[in-house]
């Protein structure tokens, strides 16, 4: 009688949307998985997170991992317009630099989204409240992960074939891989808030923002004004997902977190700086928003490997990338669904030739939208490129407003072959 095959068995850290959805794939592909997150338990749909975009194949892959694939389009909206404009406040004028109308994104809140992926998952799959505090390799290539379980103090050991590294871009396994590793800080940061208007919607504050943005509820609006730029579009559930960059020194960051703390003076030197520059509309949205929140936007240098033995990086952690390319969430899912793919086409006994090919599929492809990120970032803010001037929408070419749509980045459409 054939001896059964044993089942492979991975151990992924952090349980936000990269790693679930890391699990979704493994599981797919026949491991056994342990989710380790130090966040005591999953978070409620109403108060964590932004809006996020997701494009046509990051859909796809997430619906077939929903027990009910139709779920996905129902806790988001159509973003099938990119549109690009531009706003002189001093002439009270606006116009459109230009529009991308086949552009088949959604619009997700980041906690809907991560309710849809967890709710799929087998129960018990996810350690919370359980924090990361260190890993090691054995000889015989096993990987055992100790974390501190946060309730009681007591620390245990979690061994596995595979340790997946997907605690985002502060990553303390990526730390640990290559110390010497810097993030690197953009020169802006970014308010954002999410307004849940759906006991107001008839509000005065959401019918002129309607006026002004006449294609809310369909449209990705940039805006952009002379050395900074917003972002404005609609989530299901009737709320407004709002972001302002603003140049800026580097702030004090506490802990480990990319999110700086305000004050309510901060918040109201911010509305009232935003009163120079946008549309009364926009910053009367801010104004009514309950706790906005700063982020420092910081990427690095695109990594050399992700893979070390038995250990891959995959995320935030393996490519930290500022938000220009709407990439970071649609990069998670891909490294997922082909990480998943390179482990049910090799098998764990050849675990090593599955996180190599994983490692050639993606890393290449991550490297160019990092840096096609960054000069996006750099090029509407205004900032200094070596290669041409600052980007002034009030006097730009046609040729050069057309370069700012999201389609431009690199491999924008490809499906990678090992998932066809």
């Amino acid at each position: 009688m054939e001896e059964t095959k044993r089942k492979a068995k991975a151990v992924v850290v952090g349980g936000s949307i990269a790693g679930i959805s890391c699990t979704h794939a493994l599981i797919a592909a026949g491991w056994d998985v342990v989710v380790i997150e130090k966040t005591p338990s999953p978070p409620t749909s109403s108060a964590t997170g932004a809006g996020l975009g997701i494009d046509l194949l990051s859909q796809k892959l997430v619906q077939s991992w929903l027990n009910q694939p139709q779920a996905l389009e129902h806790y988001t909206l159509p973003l099938t317009i990119d549109h690009e404009q531009a706003t002189d406040w001093d002439k009270k004028i606006t116009r459109t630099l230009t529009r991308d109308e086949n552009f088949n994104f959604r619009a997700a809140h980041w906690a809907d989204l991560h309710s849809l992926l967890y709710n799929a998952l087998p129960q018990e799959v996810v350690l919370w409240g359980h924090f990361f505090l260190s890993f090691r390799v054995s000889d015989e290539k096993s990987v055992k992960v100790s974390a501190k379980v946060l309730q009681s103090g007591d620390t245990i050991d979690v061994e596995g074939d595979l340790l997946v590294a997907a605690d985002g871009c502060l990553s303390s396994i990526r730390k640990t891989l290559l110390p010497d590793l810097k993030l690197r800080y953009s020169g802006y940061c970014a308010w954002r808030g999410v307004l849940d208007f759906s006991e107001n919607q008839n509000s005065e504050t959401i019918q002129q923002l309607k006026k002004a943005f006449p294609e809310l509820g369909k449209c990705n609006y940039f805006i952009l004004g002379v050395g900074t730029h917003s972002i404005l579009y609609e989530l299901f559930n009737k709320r407004m997902n709002w972001i302002w960059y603003v140049n800026q020194p580097e702030p004090d960051l506490e802990g480990n977190s990319v999110t700086t703390k305000v004050s309510r003076d901060m918040i109201e030197e911010m509305y009232e700086a935003a009163e120079k520059v946008w549309v009364p509309e926009f910053v009367k949205l801010m104004r009514e928003t309950k706790e906005p929140f700063l982020n420092a936007i910081y990427d690095s240098e695109p990594l050399e490997r992700v893979v070390w033995d038995n250990v891959v990086l995959i995320g935030d952690a393996a490519h930290p990338v500022s938000p220009h390319g709407a990439r970071s969430t649609n990069m998670s899912i891909l490294d997922a669904a082909v990480l998943g793919k390179c482990l049910e086409k090799w098998g764990l006994e050849n675990l090593n030739l599955a996180l190599k090919e994983y490692q050639s599929i993606r890393l290449p492809v991550n490297a160019e939208q990092v840096l096609f990120s960054r000069r996006m970032g750099r090029i509407k803010q205004g900032l200094v490129l070596p290669d041409r001037e600052p980007f002034d929408p009030r006097t730009a070419s046609e040729e050069d407003c057309v370069k700012l749509q999201l389609r431009n980045i690199p491999f924008f459409s490809e499906i990678p072959s090992i998932l066809m």
